[in-house]
């Protein structure tokens, strides 16, 4: 369990130990939004890693700095606004990683101590794809939705159901009977031939050229029309099961992937069983050496342990299971021509030099362009154009320019000075002290401008069909459009004069934005493009403030009483909104009938059951006879009331079970109403009792 702490750092912690874990955080959450949402990360797999284990250290240096939000506390990954959630009934957890031989032995050393017998293993190729969860009813396909952070998944089920590979049907082996309910854990994934050939098509027809095999299948399987992810040919192999009711006694992991093949399931066949630690060890150094033979990408090894019992007796942490790691390969490097470096304008004013480099494959893709970070990294490493240098991709994410082979350097080269003036607007670049980044702060950077509006346009926020940057560059050019609101007072007659824009493609593009005005408060939150106001923490402002205008006029003191947001975001948003460009952009997208409000409904309410906690709020601490952690939370959300993870004074009952945690000295202390299992379920089936 978490530990709990108060919003301000601890007295005992030096402010800039706080400080850098806060920031740690909030760049970790930016990097998954990116990963699972966007499919646009921005920094390497390698540059990911370092930063968890960074903070790993010093929550691990300083507990009292562990909140309960916190990357390393739950599963990674985040829930795209875009489609309906599903709330897994057992968690679909992370899992630990291991980079070399000596920290895969540590891992064994840790799991030896929670049994009595040997351990025997299954490996596993990890593929570099999306994991998902598939839902089978009395044998028949109902239901695929993605791991999102864990907990919440995306509902993807038109989409999944066009992937050959999934049988629609379980296949009853032997006459026997399939199981009446079964959850099939694995991963979507797609073959390199496959990408290849969609991003020729996409080349052809002037569309997205993809990344890489992970974005690729990423991106197809979050298709709105599944039509289109039926023509991206992914596949896919099953190696987790999660709920099962009806099936027999599996007493292993081998058991459990011979039984998935048996009802028409696909398993990976390289899916090895190892005896010993050290079999593992070199089974991990072979698949790394045959990465590139098996016709789809992978980025490592999953290592399990076989026995079923011994898993549950090794149990999980809050976002990991004990009994499984991932052994991850070393990122690929490459070397290649550095030819230039230019400086890029984000939508927040942000400078980020990168490299123009000769063309080379490296990690899976051909890579032309990779980044540089900022001015430091820059003049760390030392890198001038004309440069040989080691190029690095981990196969799923931007490529990174590690460092020159100074061996290859030419006399006369220059080192590379960060430019003092923005390339879009002539304006200067300011870096204030203590930060990485330069920055353009003209308001009226032309790039800034476009870049803020192709966030709100883009998938991520009001996900409006056909405005890509392209065409938003068009219109800004054409001053049709200086910022967001601009986009609804857009006509078919304004936009057929102009280049490439016919009477029809006019008009899909006008229908396209009329249909973006229902997407409702989180999109338009997230839209905005409010700093580290991401996705999960838009829903829960909305939800808790109901309209933009109540969220534009909150202090910080409203907006921090809302669980789950932090002093950061609070005084992020109450900056944007105090800026009267921001209010205007506001003010022209009420004017358009844009729908400023969030959705009524907080949880999965079902039909068979009556909202009779509607309005209330339940904390749960320690554990519960009758109900696990995730099947509490669905009963009080499907009727009508929420769950969250600290105690308040707004906290309406706190529910106990065997071993609370440091939350009941806390509703104790608050006076929280206190309610055993037996009162949880009386509430459940009657209500809280009236005045």
């Amino acid at each position: 369990m978490a530990r709990e702490s108060p919003v301000d750092p601890p007295d005992d912690v030096l402010p800039d130990v706080a400080e850098r874990a806060a920031e740690l955080r909030a760049r970790i959450d930016d990097a998954n939004e990116r990963y699972f949402v966007l499919d646009d990360p921005d920094i390497s797999d390698a540059e990911f890693d370092a930063l968890l284990r960074e903070l790993q250290a010093l929550e691990a240096a300083y507990p009292q700095l562990v909140t309960p939000d916190s990357p390393t506390q739950r599963p990674g990954g985040f829930v795209s606004p875009t489609f309906a959630e599903v709330t897994h009934e057992t968690p679909m957890l992370s899992l630990d990683n291991a980079f070399n031989r000596a920290e895969l032995l540590a891992w064994h050393t840790r799991i030896e101590k929670l049994v009595t017998e040997g351990i025997r293993f299954v490996g596993e190729p990890k593929l570099d794809g999306l994991a998902i969860s598939l839902l089978y009813v009395d044998g028949r396909f109902v239901r695929g939705a993605t791991r999102g952070n864990g907990v919440v998944g995306e509902d993807v089920t038109p989409n999944v159901a066009t992937i050959d590979a999934i049988p629609k049907r379980l296949r009853a082996a032997d006459g026997r009977v399939v199981p009446t309910r079964l959850e099939v854990r694995g991963e979507v994934f797609m073959p390199l031939a496959s990408f290849e050939e969609l991003n020729r098509r996409q080349g052809e027809s002037g569309g997205r050229l993809f990344a890489n095999p992970r974005n690729a299948a990423a991106g197809s399987l979050r298709q709105k029309d599944p039509r289109i992810t039926a023509t991206r040919d992914l596949s896919f192999f099953a190696y987790q099961l999660g709920v099962q009711q009806g099936s027999p006694p599996l007493r292993s992991h081998r058991d459990t992937l011979a039984w998935l093949a048996e009802l028409g399931l696909p398993v990976n066949p390289l899916s090895s069983e190892l005896e010993t630690i050290e079999a593992v060890a070199d089974f991990c150094e072979q698949m790394l050496d045959q990465r590139h033979s098996f016709g789809y990408e992978i980025d490592g090894v999953v290592v399990k342990v076989d026995d079923v019992a011994q898993r549950a007796e090794m149990g999980a942490t809050s976002k990991a299971p004990r009994w499984a790691i991932a052994y991850k390969f070393p990122p690929e490097e490459k070397t290649t021509l550095l030819r230039d470096i230019f400086v890029s304008i984000g939508r927040t004013g942000r400078a980020t030099p990168f490299a123009v480099l000769e063309p080379v494959f490296v990690g899976g893709s051909t890579v032309g362009l990779a980044t540089l970070h900022n001015q430091d990294e820059v003049a760390r490493k030392d890198v001038r154009p004309g440069d040989t240098v080691i190029v690095r991709k981990a196969g799923d994410v931007i490529p990174e320019v590690i460092g020159p082979v100074l061996a290859k350097r030419r006399r006369g080269t220059k080192r590379w000075t960060f430019p003092t003036q923005c390339p879009a607007c002539g304006e200067p670049l300011v870096r204030l002290p203590g930060e990485a980044d330069h920055h353009c702060i003209n308001v009226d950077c032309p790039e800034q401008r476009v870049q803020k509006i192709v966030h709100f346009a883009g998938r991520g926020g009001m996900d409006i069909e056909g405005l890509g940057e392209e065409r938003v560059r068009q219109f800004v050019e054409a001053g049709l459009v200086a910022d967001a609101g601009d986009i609804y007072a857009l006509t078919p007659e304004k936009l057929v004069p102009l280049e490439r824009i016919g009477q029809k493609s006019a008009e899909n593009l006008v229908d396209g934005i009329e249909a973006s005005k229902t997407r409702g408060l989180i999109r338009v939150l997230v839209g905005l493009g409010i700093r580290h106001l991401g996705p999960t923490a838009a829903a829960t402002v909305a939800r808790a403030l109901g309209d933009l205008d109540r969220v534009a006029s909150a202090s910080v003191e409203e907006l921090t009483a809302v669980d789950g947001v932090g002093q950061v975001i609070a005084e992020s948003v109450q900056r944007f909104f105090a800026i009267e460009r921001n209010r205007e952009v506001v003010d022209k997208l009420r004017t358009a009938g844009v729908d400023l409000r969030a959705a009524a409904a907080v949880g999965p309410v079902r039909d068979d059951v009556e909202p009779v906690l509607a309005g209330l709020t339940f904390v749960l601490t320690g554990g519960l006879e009758g109900f696990t952690r995730e099947g509490a939370q669905a009963e009080i959300e499907a009727r009508g009331g929420k769950v969250t993870n600290s105690v308040s004074k707004k906290t309406s009952y706190a529910v106990v079970g065997e071993n609370p945690g440091s939350k009941l000295a806390k509703a104790e202390q608050l006076g929280v109403p206190i309610l055993d299992e037996a009162a949880f379920v009386r509430l459940l089936a009657e209500g809280p009792p009236s005045d």
